[in-house]
């Protein structure tokens, strides 16, 4: 008995996790529960030969697969919209959003390396002729002898409301430092007031890098987080200038009673600051728009990543499209989408009649033919169409969401499937710090709208205005104006063949692609949005003729190093002849020499 108890079988357990058991076979699971038996020497002969085969089999499986892996992240491994990290390619962000008002992601398509070399030969990605020009912030001496006594001063304090969106908050900060240094005070970094529409609450340090701000501007302006103890207990002189005042006007209006007082606070500065000012202070506006007002670093990193996302995988166009319910509220337009949609914007108008900004004796089909209204995604993708981007064109996609949701873009979707927002593009939890607060999102569109190839707006606006100086600015990039008085007939002009549609589009747009364009050629244009002549030069190689008839059509002075001992020659220019210099005597000294320039005068910061 006790030997039966001895030779009894002892009864034996494994864990095996439920993972392991689900993935292998019957026959495998069996093997693992049958204990093992002596083997004899065949037996063991015939086991060490199937195992050297095996282990011979394993090694060229092994390399092969290794051989396959190493061809294919040679061909796919720079081919990722996403980020080079290595969580950014195992857990690609796809979109399962059921807001009807979101556009779905579109993956990025393995083919789209062979698809996209064809779009990269495309002339559309063209860039136009910047003839040499390069940024340029070289202040007079006169400038620079009074900026100690400015910078200086700790009785005059400035501050400033600002209010609108995102872009619109930028041209009043803008004028806020120009109306600092008229006055020789110093600003109170400028309060951002919360906006009606959108409800964000963000402030200055939120969405620009504010100690960059300082320092740029040191030679400027100083600029304060606040009023110091000896001001706190002063009340303000209160103001909100007329439209295109002059700073002989900011200083009669305020300067006395801002030195009685030491506190002046202003409101509503939106296009208040004449756009014709002297030559320094126009540098100063480009310097405070292309270099000081630089984004805070975490909504930096972010446009940066997307539009490398972007970039990743050859050029790609920016659209601003202004299609939002707000939009055609305010400009007296309609959608175009159903008589439904129509209904809601002028239900929309009727209750909320302080929102109409465009001219209310105008019909919409009137506003429509002057060019006043946004196209809509059908009439973007016509002339998209008509100026040769290619089908395979990779498109960002910045604003807001569209009245109508996704079928609003379905025909620009339709005809460019590579087509891509923030949303889409953007990791899991990147986004999340800046939801909500719709200015940190119009600052990452910029970002990434600025970095384009080739960027265009489907309407004017603040956003747009901005993007078209800065561009030009950064040695003119193109940037697509579209001329809707002249296209949109015909648009409407169902006789016309798609060649010769195409043709008439590409001779109206030939001259509206980000070429160099004179701030003087029109009254009141704004030195932020065309830089040219005041914040910008032609390099040594390009001081040619052109440069100097363009200084002639602005009725600028010509620069000093020119001699005029001889002038002959007419040339035919706009309708009108000019003389034509014949330049006998050039200097050698470049007129931005970066050894002339203070700190941050020439540098381009973006």
């Amino acid at each position: 008995m006790a030997k039966s108890k001895n030779n009894a079988k002892k009864l034996s357990y494994i864990s095996v996790p439920s993972q392991i058991i689900n993935s292998i076979s019957s026959s495998s699971l069996q093997s693992l529960l049958d204990s093992p038996k002596k083997s004899s020497r065949s037996t063991r002969f015939l086991l060490f030969t199937s195992t050297i085969f095996r282990i011979r089999r394993t090694r060229i499986c092994f390399l092969t697969l290794f051989l396959v892996g190493f061809l294919g992240m040679l061909k796919f491994g720079t081919d990722t919209p996403f980020s080079p990290k290595p969580c950014a390619l195992t857990q690609p962000h796809l979109s399962t959003t059921n807001d009807p008002l979101m556009i779905p992601h579109v993956e990025f398509r393995a083919q789209g390396l062979e698809s996209n070399e064809k779009s990269e030969k495309s002339e559309f990605w063209k860039q136009p002729d910047g003839l040499g020009y390069k940024p340029c912030l070289v202040f007079s001496r006169d400038y620079r002898r009074a900026t100690q006594g400015v910078v200086n001063n700790r009785r005059k304090y400035l501050m400033v409301v600002v209010s609108g969106g995102m872009n619109q908050q930028r041209n009043q900060i803008v004028d806020a430092v120009v109306i600092a240094r008229i006055l020789g005070a110093a600003l109170v970094v400028p309060i951002l007031q919360v906006n009606v529409i959108w409800g964000d609450e963000s402030e200055f340090g939120d969405i620009f890098d504010l100690e960059h701000f300082k320092t740029v501007l040191a030679n400027d302006v100083r600029v304060v987080s606040a009023l110091p103890s000896t001001h706190l207990m002063t009340r303000p002189v209160e103001g909100s200038p007329p439209l295109h005042v002059t700073p002989s006007w900011i200083r009669g209006r305020y300067l006395r009673r801002l030195n009685r007082e030491g506190v002046l606070l202003l409101r509503g500065l939106d296009s208040r600051l004449s756009k014709d000012l002297p030559s320094d202070l126009q540098k100063l506006r480009c310097k405070v728009a292309f270099q000081a007002l630089r984004f805070a670093q975490p909504v930096q990193e972010l446009g940066n990543r997307i539009a490398e996302r972007m970039k990743s995988k050859g050029p790609y166009l920016a659209l601003h499209l202004r299609m939002e319910k707000d939009v055609w509220v305010r400009t007296g337009c309609l959608p175009g989408l159903s008589p439904e949609f129509d209904e809601i914007v002028n239900k929309e108008r009727i209750q909320r009649p302080e929102l109409l900004t465009a001219r209310s004796n105008m019909t919409y089909h009137e506003r429509k033919m002057a060019g006043l209204c946004p196209l809509n995604a059908v009439e973007v993708t016509r002339l998209l169409k008509a100026l040769g981007a290619p089908k395979n064109a990779r498109i960002y996609w910045a604003g807001g969401q569209p009245l109508g949701g996704k079928e609003a873009l379905l025909p620009l979707i339709q005809e460019f499937p590579y087509f891509y927002s923030k949303e889409d593009l953007a990791l899991p939890g990147e986004l999340q710090p800046f939801e909500k607060k719709a200015s940190l999102m119009a600052a990452i569109d910029y970002i990434v709208s600025e970095k384009s190839d080739v960027f265009m707006p489907s309407h004017g606006g603040n956003m747009g205005h901005a993007i078209q100086g800065h561009r030009a600015f950064a040695g003119h990039k193109k940037y697509i104006t579209p001329n809707k008085r002249h296209m949109l007939p015909y648009f409407l002009n169902s006789s016309l063949s798609e060649e010769e549609f195409n043709r008439i589009i590409k001779e109206l747009h030939q001259d509206s692609l980000g070429q160099p364009e004179l701030r003087a050629n029109k009254v009141g244009r704004d030195v932020t949005k065309y830089p040219i002549p005041e914040c910008a030069f032609q390099g040594h190689h390009g001081r040619s003729e052109n440069h100097f008839l363009m200084h002639i059509m602005s009725s600028s002075p010509l620069p000093a190093d020119i001699s005029q001992d001889s002038r002959k020659g007419y040339v035919l220019l706009h309708g009108g002849t000019l003389p034509l210099l014949n330049v006998l005597a050039k200097s050698s000294q470049i007129p931005c020499d970066s050894q002339a320039a203070g700190p941050h005068e020439t540098s381009y910061q973006h």
